[in-house]
């Protein structure tokens, strides 16, 4: 019968060798995940043994994150900002850029019953973490997806908070509204780049990834679609591409658009658009 630390050092040098991301921590997390317990809490019964049933089901996850299938899939969670999220197939996982994006936002966001939309809100995760740490928000959140409108539902309804959910392309589902803010993290991968992706990607839907226009298609819509459905001083938060933000700060070159900013991620790429609308068109 294997014990932890003889299971965590087999899994973690195998993963290793199939060149795995951060192999120590997907051991772990899985084995933790297994034997219900936390992470930390698997090196206090470190020579603990392991019973066969669950050895079995650890080496079937172990095989399935070798092959590159996301962490977020084989937990069947993920934490996101204070926020327990369910994740499937149907939705992107959450990432860590994602956080950082909705962390900048709130700064800007005060805690009042002011209109904030998610576009293709995929699990909900910043629409839900918005309301979550402002509560007196009125939050929707909207996807082409029924699948993932479905995961974001489920979602809200795990973190406790009060959102309405929407389906239909882009602001469709929002005619004749207006909003005061807007979270969206579209789409923006061009088709010839997206076999370049890694392998985790793969597993996850294509139409979450993939844009047209060389992967600027979303921005291009926002530019031309948006200005009818925004309050006066409305404020929009974009992720774009690492190598976007030159193009996304072309696209809106509008005079409507008082403020135009392009923000970086931690590895010091362009990954954030924020954008702040000067007055309500007639």
């Amino acid at each position: 019968m294997h014990s932890i630390r003889e299971l965590l050092q087999l899994s973690t040098d195998f993963l290793k060798k199939k060149e795995i991301t951060a192999p120590k921590l997907c051991a772990e997390e899985l084995l933790a995940f297994v034997l219900n317990k936390k992470r930390l809490d698997l090196f206090l019964d470190y020579d603990a043994p392991v019973e066969e049933r669950e050895v079995g089901r650890y080496r079937s996850l172990i095989k399935r994150k070798s092959e590159g299938e996301p962490l977020g899939y084989l937990l069947e969670t993920a934490e996101f900002l204070d926020c327990v999220l369910a994740v499937s197939p149907a939705v992107l996982v959450p990432r860590q850029e994602t956080e950082i994006l909705v962390s900048m936002a709130l700064k800007e966001i005060p805690n009042k019953p002011k209109v904030l939309w998610d576009l293709c809100s995929g699990s909900g995760c910043m629409g839900i973490a918005a309301k979550k740490h402002r509560p007196l928000l009125n939050v929707t959140l909207a996807d082409l997806s029924f699948e993932a409108l479905e995961c974001a539902k489920a979602n809200a309804k795990q973190n406790e908070v009060d959102v309405t959910c929407v389906q239909g392309d882009l602001l469709a589902p929002f005619e004749g509204q207006k909003a005061d803010f807007i979270f969206c993290n579209p789409p923006y991968v061009a088709e010839e780049d997206y076999p370049k992706l890694e392998k985790e990607v793969h597993f996850e839907p294509r139409q979450a990834h993939i844009a047209k226009e060389r992967g600027l298609e979303f921005y291009l819509r926002l530019a031309a679609e948006l200005p009818p459905f925004l309050a006066s001083g409305a404020k929009i938060f974009l992720e774009i591409g690492h190598n976007q933000g030159t193009q996304v700060l072309e696209i809106f070159h509008q005079s409507h658009w008082k403020q135009k900013r392009c923000e970086k991620d931690w590895a010091g790429n362009d990954r954030f658009f924020f954008l702040e609308f000067s007055h309500e068109l007639p």
